[in-house]
């Protein structure tokens, strides 16, 4: 006898059909990717708003603004240089393994926590025992109170590169027990503790106002405010991880007893990809020193200089081009990564090929619609992190240069990372070292080259370009050997998509560049008058570009929309078939 229902169904609403586990998996999926890309949008959008204030505090193509920029993101690097890729990559398979125990992995993960902390804090010891020569290193032709302000921000910012480590390996023990919206969710604390320091520096200090003698005036107290603060949020950053770590249940504790780790087998693994992350850091490191020449250039020219892009420039132009390979890219890849992994584990070969093809063509639609975006929008989005001195719109146009520089190898970006993502999935850390090497080597050759024909003033334009072309490279490197060793991974259709997609995105850009010149975007006018009318230029542009591009994309009926969007589209009247 079949059991009635208490609560029986409405007259004509139909019954309700359970889900097969395929379907409530594919569900719980969908709203994992939702959870992870929502605390990505908002951490980038804080990070966004966190920028747009400091170059409102200190500017963006200044002295002050470059010396702080070096000094904060060396820990950022060195921490990647150091093991970035070990925590991010190699031990999250190591992870997975030892949480199928009986302990889930509770003994296995106290002993690498504790390993971090103690490796993480001595390496944090020494390199602050070292920041003076670091930012003599890591610098080209600074002058002497350069070089001073860099260390004394050094000392401040070199900590980070502690609560980076104890971020990454709780961040990973997360990730590999399936809790990934707390790692994505973290940087929301640290933007917002930035962006409270930040804006309490504005209140007690001012704005910059214009000109280049920042460092004449500069005192203790804006060091401790602006250093310390980043500082902090990094801590908090960490911190923020730690509940949902409790939550998980597992019986951590302090374990010195590293043998029996697996640490060879890891160490054979971390080699390649230490190696690889050597290769890629140093390179950033030392392009940094090639566009770090632009900080001294600056001295005696027109309106400080304003409209000689330096680090933080570049550095915001790339943080403005990673946004949606941090959002749509990197979010889907950590979620496949898995899948990729399980699959090997498994002996499940023939299911590679199908989740790469399904991957790279789901995050078609967001970032080739980006790169189009970007390329209209360079100058508000430029003018948006200019700050609001007298050489704002100068500093803003420097910005934009860079980004659309930038933005044109943003979608090799996300298809490379894709790529070799299955290698390391596989365990095989090698080829991705070989590509970084090839890459990073070319960078620093080519980079070099252009501080020997150009002046130091376009320095930062070069290496733009470079980082550009070299993703279009990197992508094609990847594909070469993914398909040597996995075979087709339907090429013809994910090219296919691509240019149906780009094809749609170009159309909605024309309609986009017409309404930014009816803005002033194009001749300084609203676009360009404030970052408030730089803010609404750029909200009105890129509504109607989506609009117009969602449409075009419902006409030619994209499969790849409806993978991206799912049930959202299909519940707006207006884009329903």
């Amino acid at each position: 006898m079949s059991q009635v229902s208490k609560h029986p169904a409405r007259p004509g609403t139909p019954p309700k059909i359970p889900q097969a586990p395929a379907e409530q998996q594919a569900q719980r999926q969908s709203k994992a990717y939702a959870l992870m890309a929502s605390g990505t949008m908002v951490s980038r959008i804080l990070g966004f708003i966190r920028t747009a204030l400091l170059a409102v505090a200190i500017g963006s193509s200044t002295t002050m603004a470059d010396i702080f920029e070096k000094a904060n993101v060396i820990p950022t690097i060195i921490f990647m240089l150091l093991a970035g890729g070990i925590f991010n990559v190699v031990l999250v398979p190591q992870l997975i393994k030892a949480s199928k125990a009986s302990d889930r992995g509770s003994a296995y993960t106290s002993k690498l926590v504790t390993l971090t902390i103690v490796v993480m804090g001595l390496a944090t010891v020494l390199l602050v025992s070292m920041a003076g020569p670091l930012i003599k290193v890591l610098t080209l032709d600074w002058t002497e109170p350069m070089i001073a302000m860099g260390t004394t921000f050094a000392y401040w910012c070199l900590p980070q590169i502690f609560f980076y480590g104890v971020y990454a390996v709780i961040g990973q023990v997360l990730n590999a027990h399936n809790r990934f919206t707390a790692y994505m969710w973290s940087p929301v604390a640290n933007n917002l503790v930035q962006i409270l320091t930040i804006g309490t520096f504005i209140v007690l200090f001012g704005s910059y106002g214009g000109g280049n003698d920042q460092l004449d005036g500069w005192t203790t107290s804006q060091t401790v405010l602006l250093a310390g603060g980043a500082t902090l949020g990094i801590l908090v950053q960490a911190l923020a991880l730690f509940l949902p770590l409790r939550r998980i249940g597992l019986n951590l504790r302090p374990d010195f007893s590293w043998r029996g780790m697996g640490l060879r087998h890891v160490g054979k693994l971390a080699a390649w990809t230490l190696g690889s992350m050597m290769v890629g850091n140093i390179a950033s490191l030392v392009n940094s020193k090639f566009v770090s020449a632009a900080t001294k250039a600056r001295e005696g020219m027109p309106f400080g200089g304003a409209n000689v892009p330096g680090e933080q420039a570049l550095n915001t132009s790339q943080l403005i081009t990673v946004l949606p390979h941090s959002i749509f890219a990197l979010t889907l890849a950590t979620m496949l990564f898995n899948e990729f992994t399980k699959a090997f584990h498994e002996k499940r070969r023939g299911d590679i090929a199908p989740l790469l093809s399904r991957g790279l063509r789901t995050t078609a639609v967001p970032i080739v619609f980006a790169t189009v975006a970007f390329i209209v929008l360079a100058g508000p989005l430029g003018r948006l992190f200019a700050g609001s001195s007298s050489t704002a719109m100068l500093q803003g146009a420097a910005i934009g240069q860079l980004l659309l520089l930038t933005t044109l190898g943003l979608p090799f970006k996300s298809i490379h990372f894709f790529m070799i993502r299955v290698f390391f999935a596989e365990e095989d850390t090698k080829t991705p070292m070989l590509i970084q090497t090839v890459i990073a080597v070319l960078c620093v050759v080519l980079a070099f080259g252009a501080v020997q024909v150009l002046p130091a003033t376009e320095i930062a334009r070069a290496v733009a370009l470079i980082y550009g072309a070299t993703n279009v490279l990197s992508a094609v490197i990847a594909h070469v050997l993914v398909v040597r060793r996995y075979g087709d991974y339907g090429v013809a259709q994910v090219i296919d998509s691509y240019v149906r997609i780009g094809v749609m995105a170009a159309l909605s850009g024309m309609a986009g560049s017409g309404v930014l010149w009816l803005l002033g975007g194009y001749s300084w006018g609203f676009a360009w008058s404030s970052i408030g009318s730089a803010m609404i230029s750029i909200a009105v542009v890129g509504s109607v570009m989506a609009v117009v591009y969602i449409v075009l994309l419902r006409l030619i009926r994209s499969e790849e929309l409806d993978n991206f969007l799912g049930p959202l589209a299909r519940r707006i009247p207006v884009l329903r078939r």
